[in-house]
């Protein structure tokens, strides 16, 4: 027993003497951050809203940011349902009275949309303020973070059109979010103090297994946005399905380790594809409001050719009105500027519109 005791205390002098020859051989090696640079990567903000920065922001702004930054993802109106998930839509004035969603609970809704689900206001400004819009995240603005969550409340009818959001009554609105009493908080990872669930046995065991899709993209809307793959962030191995190729057909069960590898391997850079008016205005959403041969919210591109066919004019005209927006034209329903579409984007688009909408 001697012999054991003094060979650990030589064995953890030893490592004693190691640590500390270590630390000497490794000399001004890392430093304490700074204030700023603590500030700079802090900035989640709570359920409580500390950490929210001091601002404001108009529903009138939201608009034109949302029409600017985020539209041509989300739809104009918040409805996508192409690649994203729609955010507004699925909530009643009731649910805004209770601060329970009840189409979560009779499932009258058909998809359940982000504004059904959030329970926090903090939570659509945190997202909001640190990853959005998707090409560049973290570029807006505190008053365009304060402006586009306001829009968004103000299209899910939780606010009114003239509303400025600020950090001075983000509280109050907290106070209308439709699933604000969905939450539930009786758990360890919210309570500290809690019980951790961590031996539950209720999905432990006999638990069934399945190789199948379960879920796949539509086919309209697979490459509805370009090749989904060459838009994931620069940052980072990313692996994603070449959304141009037919998805399979196969259950996963029958694919083989190799053709799994090869299916989310990036793509190999292609020569630039010619690309046409219709493709565009799918890519800019500009057929949520305009059909090609039928009117929806704007006329159909065929009426706007009809119009302005044989007019020398046309092509400077329909590029300002894409460029600035117009009003009174077609009725009493503007549409917004469309300046995130870029010049060769709308020239293409003209020459499209004019040449019959094909």
């Amino acid at each position: 027993m001697y012999r054991f005791t003094k060979t650990v205390v030589a064995l953890l002098l030893a490592t004693s003497s190691t640590m500390v020859l270590a630390q000497a051989a490794y000399t001004n090696i890392g430093r304490p951050a700074t204030t700023k640079e603590i500030a700079a990567w802090d900035i989640d903000v709570r359920p409580d809203f500390k950490g929210l920065p001091p601002g404001s922001g108009t529903v009138a702004k939201g608009m034109a940011v949302w029409e600017g930054k985020c539209a041509s993802c989300h739809g104009t109106f918040g409805e996508s349902n192409e690649v994203f998930t729609p955010i507004v839509g699925g909530t009643t004035k009731e649910d805004i009275k209770s601060g329970h969603v009840a189409a979560l609970s009779n499932n009258k809704q058909p998809q359940r949309t982000t504004i059904m689900k959030v329970p926090t206001v903090s939570t659509l400004w945190d997202y909001i303020n640190r990853a959005m819009p998707w090409t560049a995240p973290k570029s807006l603005t505190t008053e365009e973070v304060y402006a586009v969550t306001a829009y968004i409340l103000n299209m899910a009818e939780i606010l009114p059109d003239d509303f400025t959001l600020s950090d001075k009554n983000i509280a109050e609105v907290q106070q209308l979010m439709p699933n604000r009493n969905g939450m539930t908080r009786n758990h360890g990872m919210w309570d500290i103090k809690g019980k951790p669930d961590v031996k539950s046995v209720a999905c432990m065991k006999d638990c069934k297994t399945s190789t199948d899709l379960r879920s796949t993209l539509p086919e309209p809307s697979r490459n509805a946005h370009g090749n989904i793959q060459l838009q994931n962030r620069t940052f980072g191995e990313v692996r994603g399905v070449d959304t141009t190729k037919p998805a399979s057909t196969k259950p996963i069960s029958a694919i083989s380790a190799d053709q799994k590898l090869a299916m989310a391997a990036p793509a190999k850079p292609a020569a630039p594809a010619k690309v046409d008016g219709l493709a565009l205005a799918k890519q800019y959403a500009c057929v949520a409001c305009h059909g090609v041969s039928n009117k929806i919210i704007g006329p159909g591109f065929n009426e706007i050719a009809a119009k302005y066919k044989g007019d020398a004019a046309a092509p400077a005209a329909l590029t300002a009105k894409i460029k600035n927006g117009s009003t009174g034209a077609w009725g009493p329903i503007p549409m917004p500027a469309q300046a995130h579409v870029k010049d060769e984007d709308i020239k293409t688009l003209v020459g499209w519109i004019i040449g019959g909408a094909k």
